[in-house]
Order: structure tokens, then C-alpha cells, then sequence
């Protein structure tokens, strides 16, 4: 929803990280595109951290332990991205609102399949692997890269 509460659409954006990454992460994800106050709310309640972000990604317990299946589709969680903070990224990096979508999809989708680049043992490996997907997406620099200049 944008600030009016009218629905935007991201069109092809699931499409896109479907090609982009690697056959063996299989799995669906919901991408929520939501306010800037909504996902403060978010990100209060689940981070304790009281301000907006760009994405939050919420990662699906084991499906195995919830309840049997009854697709071979396993869901591997949610994302929701905060529309205006994702807006005034696009404008500060100049380039279009597509562009910044497609960068914390591809974020909070690295989370949801178990990367953590703030955690220590993480050594980088989020980074490479954003990286390189990133460029085979045709994008510029990702979130992780960015907070590094």
C-alpha cells in the first residue's frame, strides 16, 4: 500500500528472483510492499528497534513441524518492504524504485534461506552471495555493499 492505502504492485519482481537464483533454493515467499509507519510497527515488535527500516524478513519455521504438507511447495517465510523508505533509497542511489525493489527482495530473500550478515559467523558469505546474484539480477550495488562505503 502506498501512503493513501492504495495497492502498488511490483510487477515481476517474484518472477525476477525465481530466475536469478540458484535451482537448489526452492521454496515460496510472500513479498508484502508496506508503509513506512507499518513496518516501524514491525520492526518495534519484532527487533525492538523503533524506527523504520528498508526490509524485514520472517522466515518460516519448519513446515515439518507445523503440519504435514500437502504441496511439494514449502513456503520459506515473508518480506515486507517499506515503500517510502525504499523510495527515498531509489532517489539517493538514482536509480528507478524497480531497481531498489528488486535489491531488498533479493536481501530479505538471503535472510529467509539463513544468511545473517550481522552475525559473527557469518564471515562475508551473505555479501559474496549477494553479490553474485546481484549481478546476475543486473543490479548495482546491494545493502550490504552499500553499508560498507
Amino acid at each position: 500500500m502506498d501512503a493513501a492505502g492504495r495497492p502498488l504492485r511490483a510487477a515481476g519482481l517474484g518472477r525476477w528472483l525465481a530466475r536469478i537464483v540458484p535451482r537448489r533454493v526452492t521454496g515460496s515467499v510472500t513479498i508484502a510492499l508496506i508503509s513506512d509507519a507499518r513496518i516501524r510497527l514491525l520492526n518495534r515488535t519484532y527487533r525492538r528497534t523503533d524506527s523504520a527500516t528498508d526490509v524485514l524478513s520472517f522466515p518460516v519455521e519448519s513446515t515439518a513441524e507445523l503440519a504435514p504438507q500437502t504441496t511439494s511447495t514449502e513456503a520459506l517465510g515473508d518480506i515486507a518492504i517499506a515503500t517510502g523508505v525504499a523510495r527515498r533509497q531509489a532517489r539517493t542511489a538514482r536509480h528507478p524504485m524497480r531497481t531498489e525493489l528488486r535489491i531488498l527482495a533479493l536481501h530479505g530473500l538471503l535472510h529467509l534461506i539463513g544468511y545473517d550478515h550481522e552475525h559473527p559467523a557469518d564471515a562475508g558469505a551473505m555479501a559474496r552471495i549477494e553479490r553474485r546474484w546481484r549481478r546476475k539480477g543486473g543490479l548495482p550495488d546491494g545493502l550490504i555493499d552499500r553499508a560498507a562505503h
